[in-house]
């Protein structure tokens, strides 16, 4: 079920299934195209003449030749032509059609190049939306799940990827100011520690630090003894955090998805993880998942902020602005954007880890 964005050469994906950037004729061409026939030899033109070509939009299906996989999908994308022809459509057309395609043929694993977006001129930053929009529209849509049960987008270098300029630009002004804060903050801890360990000295009165202010006269911080009673408030508050305490990050998932009235298969749908990882979270309560997983499913789950930096505790993670990975996840999460998929292609543009399985 999962979607994954990867960096490699289509031609060498062991799946079930690769689609190929076809043109209508299905006779070989430039780019994606030429790549793939090139790479499957001679059987596979043979049985492309044999097809009659195909319409824009539309997809048709053959054997793999010498490829590594099983089958090859020729899908038609369209020639962009400024974006009021219908080319949107006809591009999802080709994504949907492939996946029917796939599942009819009952293939598990399924390989895409990002169609129309070499010389077919289809803007980049548009055909990766379309892409990764209307894969994943498919793959949470496949209720019995009997399509396949992973999907690559294959991106081949990194000229052939780009996601929005202004969001690009947005993540990154926003990741600069939330690491380079978060640095200057250690820098300015490491120099306050190492001032204090070389200037605090013992006196009769306790330790002190020559040059800094005394401490103000008049009561400090209200110190209750362990004889006096906390308010009834507090009371129940450190009850509440105790309850909770040994909880583990399976049991806090299980509660969170019971809480949103989610279905199990459509939590993990959502949050890009296989059926299998899933079981395994729920079957073994002390299971501790990647960081990225933890992640996935708070994003799942719709979880704010800190209810995200709990779930996180419950892993034994945290979030930090040390991390560019962390930082771009907080933006999503800070602006109500849970779209895993969206997450994700931002994440590989900043060549970072994905979330899900």
């Amino acid at each position: 079920m999962p979607l994954h964005i990867v960096r490699n050469d289509i031609t060498k994906m062991r799946v079930d299934a690769i689609v190929n950037a076809a043109n209508s004729s299905l006779l070989g061409g430039g780019g994606v195209d030429g790549s793939i026939h090139r790479a499957a030899g001679p059987e596979l033109l043979k049985e492309c003449r044999a097809l009659g070509g195909c319409e824009t939009g539309s997809a048709k299906i053959t054997g793999a030749g010498r490829l590594p996989c099983r089958y090859v999908i020729h899908a038609v994308g369209p020639r962009w032509r400024g974006g009021k022809h219908g080319e949107r459509e006809q591009l999802i057309s080709c994504y949907r059609t492939s996946l029917e395609l796939a599942r009819e043929y009952c293939c598990e694993t399924v390989a895409f190049p990002l169609i129309s977006s070499g010389i077919y001129g289809y803007p980049k930053d548009q055909a990766l939306k379309v892409a990764v929009d209307t894969i994943g529209d498919f793959l949470l849509r496949d209720e019995e799940q009997k399509g396949p049960a992973t999907v690559y987008l294959v991106i081949f270098d990194r000229k052939a990827y780009q996601i929005g300029t202004k969001l690009f630009a947005d993540i990154s002004e926003y990741v600069d100011d939330r690491y380079v804060e978060e640095h200057s903050d250690d820098e300015r801890l490491r120099l306050s520690r190492n001032l204090l360990a070389r200037s605090t000295a013992p006196t009769a009165g306790g330790w002190s630090a020559p040059g800094l202010p005394p401490a103000a006269e008049g009561p400090g911080p209200e110190l209750r003894s362990p004889a006096e009673p906390a308010s009834a408030g507090s009371a129940r508050s450190l009850e509440e955090a105790l309850s909770q305490l040994d909880e583990s990050f399976s049991e806090m998932l299980l509660r969170k998805i019971d809480e949103k009235g989610m279905k199990d298969s459509a939590c993990y749908k959502k949050a890009n993880i296989d059926r299998k990882l899933f079981s395994k979270i729920r079957s073994d309560r002390l299971y501790r998942p990647r960081k990225s997983t933890a992640l996935a499913f708070a994003v799942a789950l719709e979880l704010s902020l800190p209810e995200t930096k709990e779930l996180l505790m419950k892993a034994g993670y945290a979030l930090s602005h040390a991390s560019r990975f962390d930082i771009i996840v907080e933006y999503f999460i800070e602006r109500g954007n849970y779209n895993i998929f969206e997450i994700n292609e931002a994440l590989f543009a900043f060549d970072q880890s994905l979330l899900g399985s």
